[in-house]
């Protein structure tokens, strides 16, 4: 395996981390309008990640500074060609972190309430559109011999990538309704389960039609055996939800989102962005790399940093890991 390859893995991973941590970290914001009854409760879910969620977005700096680093080629037309949707999501991220700062700032109801709308839509929004983006890079987009994307934003917006969006939505809410069931005590608790044995059946049918469009397109073996973990994996959620087992069911789920992003990425290689005009003008993990001095750097700076971020992430999730509810809020704000 060559130096190249070694980095289109590490990517995987981090873009996998991102969606398994920031997923439930968009479904909790989702949650706020789908599941709490009152600010009290909309208070709770928030509280549920509020000691998370910005790192859990350094996965997502993490993985977007190691493209532009170890695949420069990549990374300029992923960029410019979806240039709206990522910029999208990125104003989506600033307002949704200034949105979790301000909402205490003060105490009156319209401003509370201005803030935790805005805490839903940057939360729904990032959730839709990063399925529309990752659909578009395993189907393939237009790219010329030029290596730049010469299609439009309608073309961003077919069928495939639809589906793609509408999936990571269901999903990463299923997810955060069982991670609220873990993170919470009362009725809070009971009812983010029952939302969750709803939400799963959609995202079952939902994933199961985008993923197993993916494998006849372009699957393999090793792309039916992360699927088929996907789909068992979610199942296993399911059941360990109705059975009260919510470590388990948020475990599951969590392998549900992580076996279903590595099978996009296994569709994916060799090549990072295909191109739906002509095959000789894919980018791949060769073509759209950098040079190999440059790779080698950054495998050395990678393996000294990485288990860093990843003990302090544990320690956060290990310091903060007790329930929450009601009774444990400030009466301040």
């Amino acid at each position: 395996m060559q130096l190249h390859d070694v980095w289109f893995v590490l990517i995987a991973v981090l873009w996998t981390g991102y969606f398994f941590l920031e997923g439930f970290d968009f479904g909790i914001g989702v949650l706020t309008k789908l599941l709490a009854r009152d600010r009290q409760e909309k208070r709770v879910l928030i509280n549920t990640i509020g000691p998370v969620w910005d790192g859990n977005e350094v996965w997502l700096i993490s993985a977007a500074a190691a493209t532009f680093a170890a695949f420069p080629e990549w990374y300029a037309t992923l960029f410019s060609g979806f240039y709206l949707p990522l910029l999208l999501i990125l104003i989506c991220l600033i307002l949704r972190g200034v949105a979790f700062e301000y909402r205490v700032k003060r105490t009156g109801e319209r401003w509370q309430r201005n803030w935790e709308n805005t805490i839903f839509w940057t939360s729904l929004l990032p959730a839709v559109l990063w399925g529309v983006v990752f659909g578009n890079l395993v189907h393939g987009v237009k790219i010329d011999a030029h290596k730049e994307y010469v299609g439009s934003v309608l073309d961003l917006l077919n069928p495939y990538a639809i589906l793609g969006g509408l999936v990571t939505l269901a999903l990463f809410t299923f997810h955060g309704a069982v991670f609220a069931s873990l993170k919470t005590v009362g009725d809070i608790r009971e009812r983010a389960r029952r939302m969750a044995a709803v939400l799963g059946p959609i995202a079952a049918v939902l994933a199961v039609g985008f993923l197993g469009w993916t494998q006849a397109d372009q699957g393999d073996g090793s792309s039916l055996v992360a699927m088929s973990v996907a789909v068992v994996a979610l199942v296993a959620a399911l059941g360990a939800n109705r059975l009260g087992r919510e470590g388990w069911a948020f475990t599951f789920s969590g392998i549900t989102v992580v076996a279903a992003v590595v099978m996009l990425f296994l569709t994916l290689f060799p090549n990072v962005m295909p191109s739906t005009l002509n095959e000789s003008w894919n980018l791949t993990v060769s073509n759209a790399s950098s040079s190999p001095y440059t790779l080698k750097i950054m495998t050395w700076g990678a393996a000294f940093a990485t288990p860093l971020v990843m003990l302090y992430q544990g320690w956060t999730y290990w310091v903060f890991r007790k329930r929450i509810g009601t009774q444990h809020l400030a009466k301040s704000h």
